[in-house]
């Protein structure tokens, strides 16, 4: 019996279990997760959009995967019918966005990580830390004397956009804009719909004058950072411009919104646990966060992949021209690299999850995404002491998408806070739509 399991899991064939892409595994991946990791560790399927890719599900083959300088990046590595597009190609390549630093190899890579990596060092965001705090004591303002809200509109959404419009250098006056590119983003994924193209062009060409504007009056922000480089020889297309904006979000932004949603969410159904955090939040935080990453984190798969040469990953040869999608949330959830696996200890040691990859693209934006995510957690439950969810989990809905992981609505009651009112304007045109 063994050995058939074995002989199935190497051929990269499937083994009758929990279905993949229904609604049900959106809802809760991890039982499909684990029968892949128990009988198809490197396993061959045909995603939703027909695209026919290897997912690789265990912990140490993902770490190598993930690091694997025989994976390539840049889709231009695929098999001929990729290229051709008879059987699909990911939606950022369709909607002119490809060249950004998620679909690069060195040495382009190299040079565009550079252009940006001083916004997003630890040092930096906790330069970041006062300004993330007055964010989220504004938003939590608006809601907190109505003793009910939708934490994701209300809260987890708009917090990272504040922010990250903050990092860029973006006007007060234009970010209302920003918002809602962001909000066509987090619809429609990285998929073909017109939404995202319809917002990548908005965003190149509102980049294009941002710069322009900008040369003038250099400041401390990102995009001044990224004018001064290109000033000084560090050349930057306006194709790589407006493909920058948009990982930025993504570094910057969704992440994050997933991040305090996909953990509040936990927290409110393990009370327990949340308890234990609440009784020294400053000096649990960090660990918790990362707990949080790592059980039910805000990336579901890494992007895209694709084999230069044929390639042996966990015991099976993955024929060259090949996407890869290495997943993330089921790595995390691997009892051979974590003890209770299933069981959220927020005080877990040893925690060196995925949830933000490995290697060379590991996400740029994680040390803004975690400081933003300690204080959005600790300040809502300090400040909301009895916050409960406002229907049973089992309701709550996720957004459809094969990359990112995150609720579309989070309802929750509360005791209002005295004294509370609407200060922090209103999130425009951010709500995310059902999938």
């Amino acid at each position: 019996m063994a050995e058939a399991a074995a002989d199935t899991a190497a051929a990269g064939c499937p083994v009758d279990g929990p279905g993949l892409f229904t609604r049900e595994f959106v809802a809760d991946p991890y039982p499909a997760y684990a029968h892949l990791r128990a009988h198809a560790p490197v396993h061959r399927t045909t995603l939703p959009s027909g695209v026919e890719a290897w997912l690789v599900t265990r912990y140490a083959d993902a770490r190598q995967a993930l690091a694997d300088t025989r994976l390539s990046k840049n889709p231009r590595h695929s098999e001929q019918a990729w290229k051709q597009g008879k059987v699909g190609v990911p939606g950022e390549q369709r909607s002119g966005i490809g060249a950004h630093l998620l679909n690069l190899d060195p040495p382009d890579h190299t040079r565009l990580r550079r252009l940006v990596s001083k916004a997003f060092t630890p040092r930096r965001a906790e330069d970041f830390r006062p300004r993330v705090q007055e964010l989220t004591d504004r938003l939590i303002d608006g809601f907190a004397a109505g003793g009910e809200a939708d934490l994701i509109h209300d809260f987890a959404f708009p917090l990272p956009i504040y922010a990250v419009c903050d990092l860029l250098g973006v006007p007060a006056a234009d970010q209302d804009d920003f918002r809602t590119w962001a909000g066509m983003m987090i619809r429609h994924g990285s998929g073909p719909r017109g939404g995202v193209a319809r917002a990548v062009r908005h965003m190149r060409g509102y980049l294009k004058d941002l710069i322009h504007r900008k040369r003038g009056d250099l400041g401390d922000d990102l995009i001044s950072g990224l004018i001064r480089a290109s000033d000084h020889g560090e050349h930057l297309t306006e194709d790589e411009a407006a493909a920058m904006a948009f990982i930025l979000l993504f570094a910057g932004f969704e992440t994050t919104v997933n991040l305090i949603g996909n953990g509040l969410r936990t927290l409110l159904t393990h009370p327990d646990a949340r308890a234990r955090l609440t009784v020294d939040p400053e000096t649990r935080i960090g660990p918790a966060v990362e707990e949080l990453l790592r059980y039910d984190g805000p990336v579901e798969l890494a992007t895209w992949r694709f084999t230069t040469v044929d390639t042996p990953i966990g015991g099976v040869v993955v024929p060259a021209g090949e996407p890869v999608l290495v997943v993330l949330a089921s790595a995390d959830r691997d009892g051979r690299r974590f003890p209770d696996a299933d069981t959220l200890d927020l005080e877990r040691a040893d925690n060196q999850h995925l949830a933000f990859g490995h290697g060379i693209h590991y996400c740029i934006g994680a040390p803004l995404a975690r400081l933003e995510g300690q204080i959005a957690i600790t300040t809502l439950l300090r400040r909301l002491p009895d916050l409960e969810l406002a229907e049973p989990p089992g309701e709550l809905r996720w957004r459809g998408g094969l990359i990112m992981r995150g609720l579309q609505r989070l309802p929750v009651r509360f005791t209002p806070e005295p004294g509370s009112g609407r200060s922090a304007p209103e999130p425009a045109g951010v709500r995310p739509a059902a999938p």
